[in-house]
């Protein structure tokens, strides 16, 4: 049975979807069967990776049209990875999965049937807290948050914290916490502070790799790549490489 991760930060702009796509690619290349589920209304890990965000998506196999199997696509440049897309649809999910009676749990039954495929299915929350996301984190077994290295980054964990606590306490009793990554890291002392404070709260939680600052995985997503087939070479998939090694190896 494949490992389903949730990237979430209900603060926009910290790199989860970078993380999510970087890390997914990173995964298949050393390897691993990776699914990369698309649960962001703006689609942007659809797009990122070269995908059309008109086509059906998530939403369509949540509200129960359309057979995940029938709307995962195969990645065009990276073995071994699929993803489930995304599209403007799943904004309307928020309104009509809160009035099913099975509403939280729609998205743990719509990766159950392919959940044994995969090594890893990663799921890209939007950055909110809202039915779509509660539903990703009912799904998972774990849960990643980037945290970027800049000022208020710690601002508004605490929301996400106690937002996995309950999930935890009343829908998924074996959620756990995958880890934080630190993200955008830029050589001043504002962000070692941030990573100093991220180490010292979280301790070993906290991945020992750090995305740093890089124009690469910025550029890579107009070209529909992830950093790895953009510029193999650059600091960004130098980093995301490393990390995808590290979580293989915390799961072993």
């Amino acid at each position: 049975m494949g490992k389903i991760i949730a990237l979430a930060n209900q603060k926009g702009g910290v790199g989860k979807t970078t993380t999510a796509i970087n890390l997914a690619a990173s995964l298949a290349v050393l390897g691993k069967k990776v699914l990369l589920v698309d649960a962001d209304p703006q689609a942007n890990a659809t797009s990122g990776l070269g995908l059309d965000i008109n086509g059906p998506g998530i939403y369509e196999c949540i509200v129960g049209e359309t057979p995940v199997e029938e709307v995962i696509v195969k990645s065009p440049e990276v073995k071994r990875l699929d993803i489930l897309p995304s599209n403007i649809n799943l904004v309307g999910a928020e309104t009509e999965l809160s009035n099913l009676q099975d509403g939280h749990f729609r998205m743990r039954k719509t990766l159950e049937p392919v959940r044994e495929k995969y090594n890893y299915i990663l799921i890209d929350c939007s950055p909110s807290l809202g039915f779509t996301t509660v539903n990703a984190l009912v799904a998972a077994d774990s849960v990643l948050i980037p945290v970027q290295c800049e000022y208020f980054a710690l601002e508004g964990l605490g929301k996400l914290l106690n937002t996995i606590k309950m999930v935890k306490g009343q829908l998924n009793p074996s959620l756990e916490i995958e880890g934080f990554v630190l993200t955008m890291y830029a050589r001043t002392r504002l962000a070692n502070q941030v990573t100093h404070e991220v180490r010292e709260h979280f301790g070993h939680l906290a991945f020992e790799t750090i995305v740093q600052r890089n124009i690469r995985l910025s550029e890579a997503p107009s070209y529909g790549k992830p950093a790895l087939l953009y510029d193999a070479a650059s600091t960004g998939s130098i980093n995301y490489l490393n990390l995808a090694k590290e979580l293989i190896k915390r799961n072993k």
